[in-house]
This record gives C-alpha cells, structure tokens and sequence, in this order.
C-alpha cells in the first residue's frame, strides 16, 4: 500500500515538530526515517499510524484520504522500541493477541489462529520458544515476538520506531539484516524510524534525512551518501572533516593556505570571496610532507594513529588558531609506506571535496 503525507503541521506548545513536511512512501518499500532527536521522525510515524493527529496536511493510504481515520480503520502494524509485549502471556499469547480481540464477526477461529501464529513464529524463527514468558527472552527474541504480533493482523503498512534501540551493537546488526530479508519475503510497505546513519543505509531502499521538523533530502542510501544536498546531510551521514574559508577560483583557500591545488567542480560555481564550508570524508583526505615547495593543504600535527583492522585511523590537530580536529583513513600498507609517527607535522589535503556557502551565522 502507498503513503503520501502532504503538508504535514504540527506543533506541540511553542514547539513546532513537524513544518509542512510532504513526503511519499511507494508501496512495498522499506524507508528509513533518519536524523537526530527531536527532528519530528517519530512525530510523522505516530500520525502516519493514527496515534497522533497532524494541526493541518493529509494523510493517503492508498490514495485514499485517512486523516480523520481512527487508528484501527487504518490497518496499521506498530512495533515500538521498548517491545510493549504482554509480561504475564507466553509468546504464543502475545503473538495471537491482536486475533483474539478481533469483533466476534473478523475473529478467526481458534484453529486458523493456532496454525497462523505458528507459521508467523516459524517466520521470525522463534517457534520453539512458544511457551516461554517475555522475561525469560533476550532483548533481540522479544523485539522479533514483537514484529510478529504486529504482522499477526495482516497490516497493509509496518510501521517501526526505534526497533532495535534498546539493543546492543551485535544484535541490531544481526537483527537489521534479518528485518531485511524478512522485508524482502514479504514485500510490506514499511517505514522505520532511526537516528542510526548506518542502520538506515544499511536496511531502507529509501532514506529521508529530517532535520528540525523539515525534509533535508530523500532517496536511495547511496545517492544521499554520495551525493546530499545540504550540509546538515553531509554532515550526519558517517564521518566527516570539516574547512572553513572562501571561495577562489574554483578553490578554497583555507587562512592563508589553498586547501587544494586544483579547481573542483563545487568551487567553480561560487563567487570568489564567498565564505564556505568544505566538506571531506576522512578517506577523501590524504597526508603530505610539511617540507614541500608552494605548500598546498591544511598544515597539521598527528596525534594518534591507529592501526588495527584492514584500514589505519589518523587523528590530527591543527596548527591554526583554532586547533581543529581531523580524521584520516587509508589503508596500512600507505601508513607503512609514508613512515608517519605521532607528533609528526603534516599538511591535509582533499582529494574529493563537497562545497557549500556557509549561511553570514554559520
């Protein structure tokens, strides 16, 4: 089932959560809804599921209005953080809840809902913990009972928020690959609400990063890694460092040193003398020696390298007044071979930069 959300408004006290927010979600898709705390993520899922009713906008299921509709007209399947299962009822109980409390007329009989939850435990590869209370589950067996209650109605859309944050990092990888493959099997149209950059590119064919109750992009995950729009975005997806300074001709020059010797595309459309922000992935940046003519790059000192794993990890600081922080990534074989050691003076310079003109506040 298709959701468009159009012109949402909401605001609660003096605070406004969500600003006109237009959004649609194609059926079938699984979508992350991503950014930090108090972006309205959660807000746009609760009204999506009827739980919460927009100030102004409209909600489409279907192509079909359903602003006013009460949550249960909806067909909703909700799965909240923190489990919400029933302490004192098996997983089995648990799971056929949402069938048992169907109207007399919708209720299936005890036969279909036995073979039904069965088949939905055996989904969630959980049956053989049927008879087992809440509390004698790990975290990860209790948020997956918790999917299966919901997929137990039959919902036209799933609806997830925060799934695994009260779970450690082992366990919501696990269980972020295992929601994948289970979306995949069952083609639900779903969305998920997560402030995980790497959860959401990692499960959702489509992200929409939201930032202080607005939309700062929508797409695929590797289109607004590799390509967003704004600074908020660059600067939530993964790591990143940061240079402040100005345009000039089609470089930027950082103090009193150009960040990079050559023009870059970003650049070029800016007026020379215009402050700006560069931004570049911690891989995107590339030591050189401090002892070279015509100096090109931040200059830098290492303060730490760590060389565990396949790639090797630089932290740098600034030489500038500012005593800025940087990151670094290459691989050991290029820390090995550039002999670098901590304590060691250094220039920073990009191989790939995203350029955007920094607001007269910034």
């Amino acid at each position: 089932m298709s959701i468009e959300v159009r012109d949402i408004y909401k605001q609660f006290g003096n605070f406004i959560a969500l600003d006109n927010v237009s959004l649609e979600f194609p059926s079938g898709q699984l979508t992350a809804l991503l950014g930090p705390s108090g972006c309205g993520k959660t807000t746009l899922l609760r009204i999506i599921a009827g739980l919460e009713y927009a100030d102004r906008g409209t909600v489409f299921l279907e192509g079909e209005n359903a602003t006013s509709a009460h949550v249960r007209e909806r067909q909703v399947g909700f799965v909240f953080q923190h489990y919400a299962l029933f302490r004192h009822m098996s997983v089995f109980e648990n799971v056929a809840f949402g069938l048992r409390v169907k109207p007399r007329k919708q209720r299936p009989s005890d036969a279909i809902i036995r073979e039904k939850v069965r088949a939905l435990l055996e989904l969630v590869q959980l049956d053989w913990i049927a008879d087992r209370l809440p509390a004698q589950l790990s975290g990860g067996q209790r948020q997956r009972i918790a999917l299966a209650r919901a997929l137990a109605v039959e919902p036209r859309v799933l609806l997830l928020d925060e799934p695994f944050g009260a779970l450690d990092a082992k366990v919501r990888k696990e269980l972020r690959r295992w929601l994948r493959r289970l979306h995949d099997e069952l083609h639900i149209t779903s969305i998920f609400v997560t402030h995980d950059q790497e959860e959401a590119l990692e499960v959702a064919d489509s992200v929409v990063l939201m930032n202080r109750g607005k939309v700062e992009q929508q797409g695929a995950p590797d289109a607004v890694y590799q390509h967003p729009e704004t600074p908020f975005v660059y600067g939530f997806l993964g790591a990143v460092n940061y240079f402040h300074g100005r345009a000039e001709a089609g470089r930027v020059r950082v103090g009193d040193t150009l960040l990079h010797a050559e023009a870059a595309p970003e650049a070029q459309r800016l007026e020379s003398g215009v402050n700006v922000t560069a931004f570049v992935r911690p891989h995107e940046l590339s030591i050189v020696s401090q002892d070279v003519p015509d100096p090109v790059g931040v200059a830098a000192k290492i303060t730490r390298i760590m060389g565990f794993g396949a790639a090797a990890r630089i932290e740098l600081v600034g030489l500038d007044a500012g005593a800025q922080h940087f990151e670094v990534e290459m691989s050991r074989e290029q820390l090995a071979a550039q002999g670098l050691i901590e304590g060691q003076s250094v220039r920073l310079t990009p191989s790939r930069i995203k350029v955007f003109e920094r607001e007269a506040n910034a």
